[in-house]
């Protein structure tokens, strides 16, 4: 079972506000450690956005795929 450093529930904020709040947390992670993200969609599109922006930062894994909730656990490298 993951221990998580922090979770991010986005489904509380407005679309634009959504990816900010991720990557904020995401910085704010030392390395080894593992945020939970919440969403009611799959976050592929962060997913690119993790690969374009960080690459080789994070570990990406899905804990839960839908149909109405996503999580995903993304670890610091």
């Amino acid at each position: 079972m993951l221990n998580f450093a922090a979770t991010v529930d986005v489904r509380i904020y407005q679309p634009v506000d959504k990816h900010p709040a991720i990557f904020k947390t995401f910085e704010s992670l030392a390395q080894g450690e593992t945020m939970e993200l919440i969403n009611d969609h799959d976050p592929r599109p962060l997913h690119y956005q993790f690969i374009m922006e960080r690459p080789d930062q994070f570990e990406w894994e899905y804990l839960e795929q839908g149909p109405t909730v996503w999580r995903v656990a993304i670890t610091k490298k």
